[in-house]
């Protein structure tokens, strides 16, 4: 892997690996995790791959990949409807690249990284225990699909991390949604300064460096929000409803633009 590339060949892949491919012209990664003999275990909202459950869908779904009517003869159905499912590795990559996130990264190359989704400075754990969480949410569920708090991207790190975000009301572990959601921020931060200087490089700076400060802080590897849960804990909170997670609502959002 490249310093800017996380591209990697099918054959130095191992189980236990956090893979992902990116989407229609890089608008959004789908991430899984692979476990071996070319399978994937990856969560989807309720098979589809990324979703709202708002009118966004329309572009999310329009700018997804191109799928065959034809049933794959490697994959079997999901009987389940919880979203975690079992694919074979040509289904996951979607005829995309195949690319895998990095872990214990240092600073400078997770800054390097500009787009988020693809390292992080949290450390995995072993690859016997990433593969059994893998394998005990795809039998158990992850829970209600959440693109910005519980999506794809989550299950993966939580997978290969075990860490939890204590508090359900902040964001999930998904370095893609603190991008999509850090770079508005970075640009609001900077405009006070339009009131002190006219000075075009100033702001840029101001609002690059808004931005990475964002990425660094929230990163599920620096969050002090976080501990470490087992996956039939982890299940057993969802079953109880101690955790709560819901689909995300844009009414917040449009009200704010409003």
């Amino acid at each position: 892997m490249g310093l800017l590339s996380n591209r990697v060949e099918r054959s130095s892949l191992k189980p236990g690996d956090h893979i992902y491919s990116w989407r229609a012209a890089y608008i959004y990664a789908h991430h899984g995790i692979y476990v071996g003999d070319d399978k994937v275990i990856h969560f989807t909202r309720r098979g589809q791959e990324v979703g709202t459950g708002t009118v966004l869908d329309l572009l999310l779904v329009s700018s997804g990949p191109t799928r065959s009517h034809a049933p794959c003869p490697t994959c079997a159905p999901s009987e389940e409807c919880h979203g975690v499912i079992l694919s074979c590795l040509n289904c996951f990559l979607a005829c995309g690249i195949l690319y895998r996130f990095e872990y214990d990264v240092n600073p400078a190359l997770f800054l390097a990284k500009a787009r988020g989704g693809t390292c992080t400075l949290a450390v995995s754990d072993s690859d016997d225990v990433v593969i059994h969480r893998a394998k005990y949410l795809l039998d158990n569920g992850f829970g209600c699909y959440n693109v910005f708090k519980n999506n794809c991207e989550d299950f993966a790190i939580y997978c290969k991390t075990g860490l939890l975000v204590l508090d359900q009301n902040t964001m999930g572990r998904s370095g893609q949604a603190i991008s999509i959601l850090g770079g508005p921020l970075a640009a609001i931060l900077s405009t006070p300064l339009r009131l002190v200087t006219t000075n075009v490089y100033g702001m840029a700076a101001t609002a690059i460096g808004a931005y990475c400060a964002s990425r660094y802080s929230a990163d599920i590897g620096m969050r002090r929000d976080v501990i470490k849960v087992s996956a039939e804990d982890l299940t057993r909170r969802l079953a109880t409803g101690m955790i709560r997670v819901t689909e995300p609502s844009m009414l917040p959002l449009l009200s704010a633009a409003n």
